[in-house]
C-alpha cells in the first residue's frame, strides 16, 4: 500500500481531535529520521509503506520505548521488523490523537 494514501488518513485523525498536520509530520520524521523535505518526496513519489521504511535514513533509537496495544496488538511484541515500525507509528499517532503531549510521544 502506498504510504501517500495513509498519510492522509493519519493527518485526518489527528485534524479531528484537534491537533495538526505538523504535529503527525514532526512525528513521522522523529521515528524515521526523515527531514521534511525528504517526507514530503517519499509521499510524492508513492512509496509503498515499505519502501518508505527501508528508505529511511535511520529509525530513533528511542523508538524501542514506544509500547502498548494497537489493534489488540502489543507493539513491543511484534516479531516482524516492518510490521513493528508501522505499528510503532499506529502507537504515536494514536497518542497524538488522546491528546498526549508531544515531549512525551517523542519519549523525550
Amino acid at each position: 500500500m502506498p504510504f501517500a494514501k495513509v498519510y492522509p488518513l493519519y493527518v485526518q485523525k489527528a485534524e479531528r481531535k484537534q491537533r495538526t498536520k505538523a504535529e503527525v509530520d514532526q512525528i513521522i520524521r522523529w521515528l524515521t529520521g526523515y527531514g521534511q523535505a525528504g517526507l514530503q518526496r517519499q509521499i510524492d513519489r508513492g512509496r509503498d509503506v515499505e519502501t518508505f521504511f527501508a528508505q529511511a535514513p535511520a529509525v530513533n533509537p528511542n523508538a524501542a520505548l514506544i509500547k502498548g496495544v494497537v489493534c489488540g496488538v502489543r507493539v513491543e511484541e511484534v516479531d516482524d521488523p516492518l510490521m513493528q515500525r508501522i505499528r510503532w507509528l499506529d502507537k504515536l499517532i494514536d497518542e497524538l490523537a488522546k491528546g498526549r503531549a508531544m515531549e512525551k510521544i517523542l519519549r523525550r
